[in-house]
């Protein structure tokens, strides 16, 4: 290794060089890739609802629709704002009463569910359908478009709204998160360093580092705004490590010899040697969440895993370069590290053992917080309630009583005397305001003929008929998923091809296939884990101990909300629990690391335990309090929860495992320090015993 930290000492200024040259496409890939914004899009290919999303664009054109209310307005002006919407680009029929008949033909010839369902006291409701998917960037275009054209007492709802408000204020948001978590980054490096410039290089490196990320992105053709939001914070505060035992390594070796340049090859190779090793655990945590069916967590896994492997050769080729070509700027700007020794805390947890394990067991109600914290699923309950697409679905509830809407695929050959029964039973399940199809438009007065063509088409064609059933409840809510169960049993009576799909019954889905996940991604992230802390000590007890404590920090950080009355998004309490554990344990690491080396040099137990703490305190503190700043401010100034309570609890979590590693892991060596030394004997043993066959043969 210390080949390589040469030739990188060597090659400083062409390194250098060429990092800054390849910041170029790398922006142009990160411009290039393209951000989705619909959660749902995620759910597995396969199951029913996306079956059935795939069929609505493959053999109606459309794949999302919108409700548009508009207040006080007359007949004749809705019906103009009607074919001005119409003739928007992507919106494949706007569906009113002007739909089926002339304005000059009475609105009392309609049926009356069909003009109770688009008619409110002076508010109007007209369905808008388009002819791509809900998070499409047509339907984007044309969401913006008719908002454009609409007067401000008309209301534009659905998911696309939303999904529409969402990107815009993801997109205003996002480069304030990066800021914020630099600036509180820079205050805590400020504090803990050495050096006023050393923290500016630092963020220079790593923020390439993850510049090269965003731009490879591209080759995934897309990526999350949840991915997108979070990567470069998260980034940064899980590879910040890394710079500071470069930084540290170096020092050290510049102490001990005159020559810098072989001074920074020695600390490159030494980073090499721990950084490599101590990034396979954040790793693992993150390819732990590709084993999610719900494949967002691939998404962000990906983005990821990649982002650790860029901030590694960063900081073994870009931040080396860097400190050697500013050495002399960096001894001006030293000063002396404001953070404080610590001393005497190895001693005290020593001490005090029994406490802290006592302590440990004391966290067991934990336990129960994290497996009964309450999660929400409904996007759109925690966005700004002045979003005007938010500001629509109220008024769309306050108007006409509904809150979601569903559609209902049928087989084209089924008979229209069953589709009838069919509409019938569907109507009586409990909280159904309407169900609209061809049948429900013509009613009973008006014949086939009367029925525009362009309308026909838009809920019929060789293969498959459409019917839309208004809903009284929330997506997301008990009540829609009982009522989404109760429609699929009636509509399957008849006709087992039938299918409900629509936002909310693809969010039932979620909920059922992101609590599997939830199992699966703990299991996978413990699993990869342990194996590879095995494999570092070749220990089975300390794996075990490691994980322990790391994994009681992560139900006292998930209880929280459980005792405070606090519902986080569902997709905290499936990734959370693997980013703390993988971005965290290296703390636990690094400790068990020195305890072990103390304990082979032939300290007593005490003695040992005390130098591993004392000696990694002060490490830890850093790492915990960068990863902690990186993302704490993003926590307190997003709008969006999905991202504040994503990085509240990244923060929080960072400084729950600082505690837990400092005071409770000494402890369980102190109280298992027979067990653990037992197995180093066998280990010992067993490679004596390996050895002299190998002589003997």
């Amino acid at each position: 290794m210390e080949k390589f930290g040469r030739g990188v000492v060597k090659l400083r200024i062409p390194i250098l060089v060429i990092s800054l040259a390849l910041l170029a496409p790398a922006f142009l890939g990160y411009v290039n890739t393209r951000v989705n914004y619909d959660i749902l899009s995620y759910l597995p290919e396969g199951i029913e609802t996306m079956t059935g999303q795939d069929i609505l664009v493959e053999e109606f054109g459309t794949g999302a629709f919108s409700m548009f209310v508009a207040e006080g307005m007359a007949p004749k002006d809705v019906s103009r704002l009607r074919q001005e919407i119409e003739q928007v680009e992507h919106v494949e029929k706007v569906i009113w009463y002007d739909s089926v008949m002339d304005l000059s033909l009475p609105m009392e010839m309609l049926p009356d569910e069909v003009y109770e369902a688009f008619n409110s006291g002076d508010a109007t409701m007209m369905a808008i359908i388009f002819d791509e998917t809900t998070s499409a960037d047509g339907t984007m275009e044309a969401i913006e478009n008719i908002r454009r054209i609409a007067d401000k007492n008309c209301f534009l709802s659905g998911m696309s709204a939303v999904v529409m408000d969402t990107k815009n204020l993801s997109e205003k948001e996002a480069p304030i998160y990066v800021c914020i978590a630099v600036l509180l980054s820079c205050l805590v490096l400020s504090v803990t360093m050495d050096s006023f410039l050393i923290p500016f290089l630092f963020l220079l490196s790593i923020g390439m580092a993850i510049l090269y990320n965003l731009g490879s992105n591209v080759f995934m053709g897309e990526i999350s705004y949840i991915t997108k939001a979070l990567s470069a914070v998260l980034q940064l505060g899980v590879t910040m490590d890394y710079s500071i035992f470069l930084w540290h390594s170096y020092q050290d070796k510049k102490a001990g010899t005159a020559d810098k340049e072989e001074a920074m090859a020695k600390a490159i190779a030494e980073t090499i040697t721990s950084v490599v090793s101590s990034s396979m655990t954040t790793v693992a945590g993150f390819v732990a969440l590709c084993f999610m069916s719900f494949t967002l967590g691939m998404d962000l896994g990906i983005v990821m895993a990649k982002g650790v492997v860029f901030g590694v050769i960063c900081c073994v080729t870009v931040l080396p370069s860097m400190v050697l070509v500013f050495d002399r700027a960096l001894e001006k700007t030293s000063h002396r590290a404001l953070l404080p020794d610590m001393k005497g805390v190895g001693s005290f947890v020593t001490e005090h053992f029994k406490v802290f394990v006592l302590l440990f067991a004391l966290l067991l109600p934990a336990i129960y917080g994290y497996r009964n914290t309450g999660v929400y699923y409904n996007l759109d309950e925690t966005l700004p309630r002045d979003l005007p697409s938010i500001v629509a679905n109220d008024k769309l509830n306050e108007s006409f009583d509904m809150n979601a809407t569903h559609m209902l695929l049928l087989p084209a050959d089924l008979p229209a005397k069953d589709v009838r029964h069919m509409t019938e039973e569907v109507k009586q399940v409990e909280g159904v305001n309407w169900v609209l199809g061809l049948n429900a438009l013509k009613g009973a007065s008006l014949p086939d003929e009367m029925i525009p063509a362009d309308l026909t088409e838009a809920f019929m064609n060789e293969n498959w008929q459409l019917l839309l059933v208004g809903s009284q409840y929330k997506v997301a809510s008990d009540e829609v998923n009982s009522q989404c169960e109760q429609i699929n049993a009636v509509c399957k009576s008849y006709d087992r091809r039938s299918m409900l799909v629509g936002e909310a019954p693809c969010t039932k889905d979620l909920i059922e296939i992101t609590d599997q996940d939830f199992k699966t991604v703990s299991v996978v992230s413990i699993g990869v884990i342990f194996v590879i802390i095995l494999l570092v000590f070749k220990s089975v007890s300390l794996p075990v101990i490691l994980v322990s404590v790391i994994e009681m920090a992560i139900f006292v950080n998930m209880g929280i909300p459980f005792y405070t009355g606090t519902e986080i998004p569902f997709i905290a309490s499936v990734v959370i629990g693997t980013i703390q554990l993988g971005a965290t344990v290296d703390y636990a690491i690094l400790m068990t690391t020195r305890y072990r080396r103390e304990r082979f040099a032939g300290m007593e137990k005490k003695e040992a335990v005390s130098i591993a703490c004392q000696t990694s305190v002060k490490s830890i503190v850093v790492s915990a309090l960068s990863f902690f700043a990186a993302t704490f401010g993003v926590g307190l100034y997003s709008n969006i929860d999905m991202i504040s309570s994503l990085c509240t609890l990244m923060a929080r979590g960072a400084l729950i495992s600082m505690v837990s590693v400092i005071f409770i892991l000494p402890s369980m060596f102190m109280v298992f320090d027979s067990i653990i030394m037992k197995s180093f004997a066998e280990n010992k043993k067993n490679r004596k015993s390996k050895i002299g066959r190998e002589v003997v043969l």
